[in-house]
């Protein structure tokens, strides 16, 4: 009797060891959920703002144990929509505008990526982001801060980016590149707010 109890419970011992490397075998990476997931971008001007969403496509996250090591996301630019214009007619005019080649030329470049190089743990799940991201197939070095903590059974990655567009010739309405706007300059600068959840 005690034979058999001892054999059970060396089995399940063996079993549970099994599971936790199986479970443990994609080294902590850590996939988007897309679904649930969201941006939301900013966008200034001299005589207002407008903001929107866009969505991350794919992503994923690479942690050796409790070390944020590398990351990349995709976000899909065709997905760009404006959430504080009501007027459907200027809504859609606004958006595709910013599709188009005056901006961010989705029909050529549909994607834009970030990966990353390295992170900074800042402590209390706060890191700096050091890596690279492309938009319009132009490359470029950011860096930014980022707060990362367990959400239930999701990862949820949190943080603001700022990107200069005139660094990726994104030109309309820019003072860096046209003289005698007024008030029809668009500053150079937009935020990216991230909301991610990984599993």
């Amino acid at each position: 009797m005690k034979r058999t109890i001892l054999r059970k419970t060396a089995f399940l011992v063996v079993l549970a060891f099994v599971f936790t490397l199986s479970a443990s075998a994609d080294g902590g990476n850590k996939k988007l959920n897309s679904e649930k997931s969201k941006v939301e971008w900013l966008g200034k001007k001299v005589t207002g703002e407008h903001s929107g969403t866009i969505k991350v496509s794919e992503g994923s996250l690479m942690l050796n144990g409790d070390k944020l090591e590398k990351g990349s996301f995709v976000v899909d630019m065709g997905t760009i929509v404006c959430t504080d214009i009501k007027d459907d007619g200027y809504r859609a005019k606004l958006e595709g505008h910013l599709k188009s080649d005056d901006f961010f030329g989705v029909e050529k470049y549909p994607e834009a990526k970030f990966e990353m190089l390295k992170a900074k743990n800042l402590g209390e799940g706060n890191y700096e982001i050091h890596g690279n991201i492309t938009i319009k197939d132009i490359t470029k070095p950011i860096s930014f801060k980022v707060n990362m903590h367990q959400h239930g059974n999701d990862l949820h990655v949190s943080g603001k980016i700022v990107i200069d567009r005139s660094q990726f010739n994104v030109r309309y309405g820019s003072g860096s590149f046209f003289d005698n706007l007024g008030d029809k300059t668009i500053y150079d600068d937009f935020e990216l707010t991230l909301d991610l959840y990984l599993q």
